[in-house]
């Protein structure tokens, strides 16, 4: 129903609708995309993407239609994202199209870019989630995903396989 597949260099800006997707803020009160992803707490997700530890992958449906993506990131403790546990733990983002929610791709893309950071010799994978995102939370607990720590409405949440330290 959905293929998915690394991102290319054109896909960028799609990478950044979905960035913008993933922020779990009210749509009556959530900014503009050019104004809330170059804040100083955001940017960091997208400058100079494709730098190392950087993987994205997308979901195309049978039209051929970008309708979602997950990605990761590595943080540092000097710039820290909301679900950084350490340097060498990837904090990973989704976002679906809300046409196609409900139809498996969320966890289809989950496991992707876990065996994708398995593979790049990561043991472990951290996300944060709004508390108020149940979907979201249940998903990741499905998938193995346990919480570590809360920030205001915050949770980060960590998946450990391999040898953990």
């Amino acid at each position: 129903m959905f293929e998915i597949r690394y991102i290319i260099e054109n896909e960028k800006s799609f990478l950044m609708e979905m960035l913008y997707e993933s922020i779990h803020i009210e749509l009556e009160k959530k900014p503009p995309l050019d104004e809330l992803l170059y804040t100083d707490e955001l940017k960091k997700y997208h400058q100079n993407w494709g730098r190392k530890g950087d993987k994205a992958l997308v979901a195309i449906d049978n039209a051929g239609t970008l309708v979602g993506a997950v990605w990761y990131r590595l943080f540092s403790s000097e710039e820290r994202g909301y679900g950084y546990v350490n340097d060498n733990t990837p904090e990973l983002g989704i976002a679906i199209k809300k046409e196609v929610r409900g139809k498996g791709l969320g966890t289809q893309l989950m496991y992707s870019i876990i065996e994708e950071a398995k593979n790049n010799s990561f043991n472990a994978i951290s996300l944060s989630v709004d508390g108020d995102n149940t979907n979201a939370i249940n998903l990741y607990r499905s998938l193995g995903f346990e919480e570590v720590r809360r920030e205001g409405t915050s949770i980060t949440m960590l998946l450990k396989y391999g040898s953990y330290i």
